[in-house]
C-alpha cells in the first residue's frame, strides 16, 4: 500500500514538470517557425540583402571595386547566413513575447507590470544599437581602415571576413545600448542601490570610454560616439530606477503597550 501511495504521488509531481516541458517544446516550435517564416522570402533577396549590408564599405573603396571570395562555398553560403541572421533579428519581438508567455504564469502580478515593460524597451534599445552601429559607427570604422591602407595596397575585403566584422559590431552596440536596462535590474534586484551608482559615476565614464576603445577602431571620434551614448542611457537607467524605487508614504502605526485593565486590589483590614 505504501509503494502505490508514493507511486501515485511521484506520478503527481511529474505530470506539472511534464506539463511544463510541453509548454516549452510548443513555445520552441513557434519561434522556429517564425525564424523560417522570415527565412524562406528573404533568403530569394539574399544578395540583395548584402549588398546593403555591404554600402558602408563599398562607399569607402575605390570606384569599380570589388569584395572577394576566397572559399568556394561563400557566395552561397554567405548570404544565405546574412538571411537567416537577419530573420532572427527580425523575429526578436515574437522571441520575446514567447519567453514572457512561458515565464509569466509563475510571476506575481507586479513582476509581471515590472518585467513586460522591460522586456519592450530592451528589444528598441537593442535595434537602436544596430541602427547606430549601421548608419554612424560603420562607415567611421570602415573609412578609417580603409585610409589607413598602405601605399600600393589594394583593400579587397572577402564577403565572410566582412560579414562576421559587421554582425560583431552590431551585437556589440545593441548589447551596450542595453545600459538602462542593467541599471533599472541592478537596482530593483537590490543588488545596488542608485546612491552607490551616483557614486561611481566617474568610473563608469572611465569605463564607457575604455570599452569605446576596445569596441571602436583607435580613434577619438568614434570611441566617443559609442562611450557618449553609454554614460547618456545609463543616465537615463538612474533616473527610471529612481523614480521606481521612490520610497513610498508609509502610515505609521502606532503601537501602544497593552494596560492590564485588572487592578490590584488592596487587601483588606482584617477586622
Amino acid at each position: 500500500m505504501l509503494n502505490q501511495k508514493n507511486k501515485r504521488m511521484n506520478n503527481s509531481a511529474e505530470l506539472p514538470f511534464i506539463a511544463h516541458l510541453i509548454e516549452l517544446r510548443n513555445r520552441l516550435l513557434r519561434i522556429v517557425l517564425c525564424i523560417v517564416f522570415f527565412a524562406l522570402p528573404l533568403s530569394i533577396y539574399a544578395n540583395e540583402i548584402y549588398a546593403i549590408l555591404a554600402q558602408p564599405l563599398m562607399a569607402h573603396l575605390p570606384q569599380n571595386s570589388t569584395m572577394i571570395a576566397t572559399n568556394v562555398t561563400s557566395p552561397f553560403m554567405t548570404p544565405f547566413k546574412l538571411s537567416l541572421v537577419t530573420a532572427i533579428f527580425l523575429s526578436v519581438p515574437f522571441i520575446l513575447y514567447q519567453f514572457w508567455g512561458f515565464l509569466a504564469p509563475a510571476l506575481y502580478k507586479n513582476e509581471q507590470r515590472a518585467i513586460f515593460p522591460l522586456l519592450i524597451a530592451s528589444t528598441i534599445l537593442f535595434y537602436c544599437g544596430v541602427a547606430f552601429a549601421y548608419f554612424v559607427v560603420a562607415p567611421l570604422a570602415l573609412g578609417f581602415f580603409t585610409a589607413a591602407a598602405p601605399t600600393g595596397v589594394t583593400v579587397m575585403t572577402d564577403i565572410e571576413a566582412y560579414l562576421d566584422f559587421v554582425l560583431t559590431l552590431f551585437f556589440a552596440f545593441g548589447v551596450c545600448f542595453e545600459v538602462p536596462i542593467f541599471t533599472i535590474v541592478a537596482v530593483w534586484s537590490g543588488f545596488t542601490t542608485v546612491e552607490s551608482l551616483v557614486e561611481k559615476r566617474p568610473y563608469v565614464i572611465v569605463g564607457a570610454f575604455v570599452i569605446g576603445m576596445f569596441l571602436t577602431p583607435p580613434d577619438v571620434l568614434s570611441q566617443t560616439l559609442l562611450a557618449l551614448p553609454m554614460w547618456l542611457l545609463f543616465e537615463i537607467g538612474l533616473v527610471f530606477a529612481r523614480l521606481k524605487m521612490r520610497p513610498k508614504k508609509v502610515k505609521a502605526v502606532a503601537v501602544t503597550p497593552i494596560k492590564s485593565k485588572m487592578k490590584k486590589r488592596r487587601p483588606k483590614p482584617k477586622q
